[in-house]
């Protein structure tokens, strides 16, 4: 029997979806460049303490010399001391602000004293906990205390290896450290010292519940340290089950912007590029981050200003694990000056000496542009953001 026609004719028409280029939501960040102008400076705070006054070995003391470091930080000058006598901690702190050497100094103190402490470091993003491992290993020199790190992007078969020499400290991300423990390889119960570190980035990521599964292997008896920016809502609910009577430190003296001067450069019409490239060969732009919104975009980008003859390079989604810390090696010690980040990829870059970070596209929401602006201007020194705009 021949297959029947449907009949069109007198069905109601449906509106077919848009399928082409959506256009995304941009933020403008005039109000708050010209709200930060008007703020009133805030004092600084009073430091206490040297680096020679607080207990700890006196190779940790050559170490921290041979960072650079003089003064401590005020997160550094009020959290150091109350780690080394074994107390729980809240640090509450803007990023950029010496937290990881606050918590890595006086607990590589703890575990050269006692060999039987061990330390798991908790971090929101793989290139964080990559960082807070090189801070380590700078920290830790000649004290024969070795870390293994663990993040995801990269094979596993290292990272087991290294588990299986029984290392002091690990640090690492929450879905790889899960990963290792149901396999068995991480033994979470042997660990005596937990540190969360961005806790708040933590749970706007979504790793609450990863969190407080590899939580619930620890002893009761451990010491516990939680850092984050703010400690609010969920943050607080976490704090109070995972800390007991903890020392709550504030030195959050504001916006991660209070040492960024913040700038708009109108393109009037120029082509885009020419208006950047036009920056980038001023003096003083010797370690520049330039943000986008897409991959293709910034890689597109850097292409066209390796051809220009800028020595640049690019981290985004796309890229491998490997090939992004190559790109934040090459960037930190000046390989290349100009490093192009979109903001997935930006989350945790922890980068010193930032002289200036360069909006190439507007960012999508307030809290991206701050997360932008933040990445210079870090631990009391000065920067600038440029924002480029029609």
């Amino acid at each position: 029997m021949p297959r029947q026609r449907r009949s069109y004719k007198n069905r109601p028409f449906k509106k077919r979806p848009f399928r082409g280029r959506r256009r995304s939501r941009s933020f403008d960040p005039l109000f708050l460049i010209q709200k930060s102008k008007n703020k009133p400076k805030l004092e600084a705070m009073t430091i206490k303490n040297n680096f020679s006054d607080f207990q700890v070995e006196p190779r940790i003391k050559i170490n921290i010399k041979n960072k650079g470091y003089s003064t401590p930080t005020p997160i550094q000058d009020k959290v150091i001391p109350l780690i080394i006598t074994g107390q729980d901690v809240v640090g509450v702190a803007n990023t950029g602000t010496g937290k990881t050497a606050a918590f890595l100094i006086p607990l590589i103190n703890k575990v050269f004293k006692n060999s039987h402490e061990k330390v798991l470091v908790i971090t929101p993003t793989r290139e964080l906990a990559a960082q807070i491992e090189q801070e380590f290993i700078a920290i830790a020199r000649g004290l024969r205390i070795y870390s293994s790190l663990c993040i995801g992007g990269v094979g596993m078969g290292r990272q087991v290896q290294s588990l299986r020499r029984n290392p002091q400290f690990v640090i690492g991300t929450p879905g790889r450290l899960k990963d290792l423990e149901q396999r068995r390889i991480l033994n979470l119960r042997a660990f005596t010292i937990i540190v969360l570190d961005e806790v708040d980035r933590m749970l706007d990521m979504g790793f609450i519940h990863d969190v407080q599964h590899l939580i619930s292997f620890f002893p009761d008896k451990r010491q516990s340290l939680f850092f984050s920016a703010t400690i609010e809502g969920k943050a607080k609910q976490v704090m109070a089950r995972f800390l007991k009577n903890p020392a709550i430190v504030s030195v959050k003296t504001g916006s991660v912007a209070d040492n960024v001067n913040q700038e708009i450069v109108r393109l009037s019409g120029k082509n885009k590029i020419d208006v950047l490239h036009d920056l980038l060969i001023k003096p003083g732009f010797d370690r520049v981050l330039v943000f986008g919104r897409t991959k293709w975009g910034m890689e597109k980008l850097a292409k066209t200003l390796i051809q220009r003859g800028f020595k640049t390079t690019a981290i985004h989604g796309n890229k491998t694990q490997n090939q992004r810390q190559k790109a934040l090696r090459q960037f930190k010690n000046g390989q290349v000056k100009i490093l192009l980040a979109t903001d997935v990829a930006q989350r945790g870059l922890d980068i010193e000496n930032v002289t200036h970070v360069i909006n190439f596209d507007l960012p999508e929401t307030q809290e991206d542009y701050i997360h932008r602006i933040g990445r210079t201007g870090r631990v009391d020194k000065k920067g600038i953001a440029i924002t480029l705009m029609p």
